[in-house]
């Protein structure tokens, strides 16, 4: 659960300013009952990436890259929750999926180290593979004379 923080931590190097953040509220669709049609419970998260001066220009293209399904071509994220009928709850549970969609997006894979294979796992392979053509062989009515 979040309290109230000037700073939003992403990773150990990035914190964004909750003043980025843009909430709006509209109302919901399911269950409620009569209070579904007077109550705005439904929370937009947005946030400007392509004006932010909190990411860097590689971080920047990282989230637009990663997330691109997302952004608008306004370069705006939006997150929404709807899941709970109390809008406080849902500008949190938008706040935390809003800091897991960046920590994947600046998650950096690393890259693959290309292995050698074995010399013990090349013969073991041949090996594999001759009996298995041996096997083969031994369906056949012709029987040679070197099996």
């Amino acid at each position: 659960m979040c309290y109230i923080v000037s700073m939003i931590r992403i990773t150990d190097q990035l914190s964004i300013p909750k003043d980025e953040l843009k909430f709006t509220a509209s109302r919901s669709r399911g269950p409620g009952g009569q209070h579904v049609n007077k109550a705005s419970t439904r929370v937009t998260l947005g946030f400007d990436v392509i004006n932010s001066p909190s990411l860097t220009s590689e971080q920047k293209q990282l989230v637009l890259d990663g997330l691109a399904t997302r952004i608008s071509k306004k370069g705006i994220l939006r997150v929404i929750s709807q899941k709970t009928r109390s809008q406080a709850a849902n500008k949190e549970v938008a706040l935390e999926r809003f800091i897991e969609l960046l920590q994947q997006a600046l998650k950096q894979e690393s890259k693959r180290r290309p292995t050698k294979i074995s010399l013990a796992a090349r013969q073991k392979r041949v090996d594999e593979k001759k009996h298995r053509a041996k096997l083969k062989r031994g369906r056949s009515w012709k029987v040679t004379p070197d099996d």
